[in-house]
């Protein structure tokens, strides 16, 4: 007879204590029962959690465990809770969560074929949907990466290798630079420092006012760095912009980069979920002339957090950035009955990535994911036409995404330090989450719409809270002279 398992090798009691407190806290945000966010001191956080006793171990079982997740979770920042406007994080949908418990169970780490069959068959065909939406499904290929600045570095190693074949084994040449906005993401720059560029190398493309890399600029810094005697490695656009949602046109992008021979990455890390819709699609175009990008589903395809997708034109062109074998992991002859994806990807070790995005498709449907990206796109322009009006607030642009900038301006005084202690001041009421920005030199509150349960009423609620929390700003600044 099977030996019974130890106490604490039996999953029953612990999902039994666990599952239930999880359904808790997602019902709780839904409800709004409690404050989106919580910032309390370091300190504090770790003296409630008990984490020093936690750490001398042996005295936890499923009880426990449960009373543990409730404290934690009552300190989590609250994705699910309609207040939520701050970071672009997706509020996972069921049931992708549950591949994120499907892994942690199975640990089936997945670079090479035979550690996890069905995770590498799940992330191909997940590949492959996305590769449908570029019409690249028959030559292209693609990898899913843990999150989107992994997945840039992974692109821009394949425009390295495409540029300089040998500088996975010489080193790289002194004559190659690499092109993008001031406003592309911070993983670009660091990127450039990783891949050997240096700072120095990372050429930044004149903008127009919005910071959208103009095609006059860039024809003529292509123009520049050939008399120079330099190399463009890649040139890199935005769709969208982080910071503001905006696009860069990236149909004369890629005709300017065709013709002057030059890699065409795009990180469309938040913005490529918008080609799922037939309404939306048209802010992308041209993206289907890129040699490379980057697609988050961790953002507008409401999985967890990671799983962001590195697609290339030409399926050759990702595995020559890893010309590495490592024979204790796979023979080189071995070609077996899957692939192994560390031949295109820096991770030995992947999650299951491809599960959560499979799960959610296949509750929701392509149809269903592409109605989200276009209800969050919608309440970003309510938003914006809330916000316009009302006298005591301005914002620089009509959204392109679901991403809105605006600022309090009904007032006397330093505007960009006002704007931080609006944002500092909501924050510390934990009733709203919003993220700053800045931009054409100044600062603005920045509202991010993941949830489509957020509402027209609760951007109301936002805005006459942040009309309410200004005036009482002055009125102290008023009687006390200090502001």
């Amino acid at each position: 007879m099977p030996r019974p398992l130890p106490p604490d090798q039996d999953p029953a009691p612990w999902l039994h204590a666990a599952l239930p407190v999880l359904e808790g806290h997602a019902r709780s945000c839904r409800d709004e029962a409690g404050p989106v966010v919580r910032l309390d001191a370091v300190e504090e956080v770790a003296a409630s959690l008990g984490l020093d006793g936690l750490l001398l171990g042996g005295e936890m079982g499923p009880a426990e465990c449960a009373s543990f997740l409730r404290s934690w979770l009552g300190r989590c920042t609250r994705l699910h809770d309609p207040r939520y406007l701050g970071h672009q994080v997706a509020v996972p949908r069921w049931p992708a969560p549950l591949a994120d418990l499907v892994h942690a169970v199975t640990n089936n780490g997945m670079a090479v074929y035979e550690m996890g069959p069905p995770a590498v068959a799940a992330e191909l065909a997940v590949l492959r949907w996305m590769l449908s939406f570029l019409g690249w499904e028959e030559e292209g290929g693609g990898v899913l990466t843990h999150g989107g600045s992994l997945a840039n570095l992974t692109a821009l190693l394949a425009a390295r290798a495409h540029a300089a074949p040998e500088a996975w084994t010489e080193g790289l040449p002194g004559d190659l630079v690499l092109l993008a906005p001031e406003s592309c993401h911070y993983s670009v720059a660091r990127a450039a420092g990783i891949l050997g560029l240096g700072q120095r190398r990372l050429r930044r493309l004149p903008c127009d006012a919005l910071g959208r890399l103009t095609p006059e600029g860039l024809e003529g810094d292509l123009h520049r760095a050939r008399e120079e005697g330099l190399r463009p490695m890649a040139v890199v656009a935005n769709a969208c912009a982080t910071a503001t949602g905006l696009h860069d046109p990236l149909e004369e992008t890629a005709a300017l980069c065709r013709e002057a021979g030059v890699w065409f990455h795009v990180d469309a890390a938040h913005g490529a979920s918008a080609l799922l819709s037939p309404r939306l699609r048209e802010r992308l175009r041209g993206i289907e002339a890129a040699d490379s990008l980057v697609w988050d589903a961790h953002k507008m395809l409401g999985v967890s957090t990671l799983c962001a997708a590195v697609l290339v034109r030409r399926d050759e062109d990702l595995p020559r950035a890893f010309q590495q074998q490592a024979d204790y992991l796979r023979e080189e002859q071995d070609r077996g009955p899957g692939p192994d994806l560390i031949l295109r990807a820096v991770e030995c070790t992947k999650a299951a990535l491809g599960l959560k995005v499979l799960l959610n498709l296949a509750a929701h449907g392509t149809a269903g994911l592409a109605e989200t990206v276009e209800i969050l796109y919608g309440l970003a322009r309510d938003l914006h036409r809330r916000i316009q009006a009302r006298p005591a607030f301005e914002t620089p642009f009509e959204p392109e995404s679901n991403i809105v900038l605006f600022r309090w301006t009904g007032g006397p005084g330093d505007l960009d330090r006002m704007q931080r202690r609006l944002r500092r001041a909501l924050m510390e009421e934990g009733g709203f989450y919003l993220s700053g920005a800045s931009f054409q030199g100044r600062r603005w509150l920045r509202a991010t719409v993941m949830n489509p349960a957020t509402t027209g009423e609760h951007f109301e609620r936002l805005l006459d809270r942040v009309e309410a929390l200004a005036s009482a700003m002055l009125d102290e600044t008023r009687r006390t002279g200090i502001g």
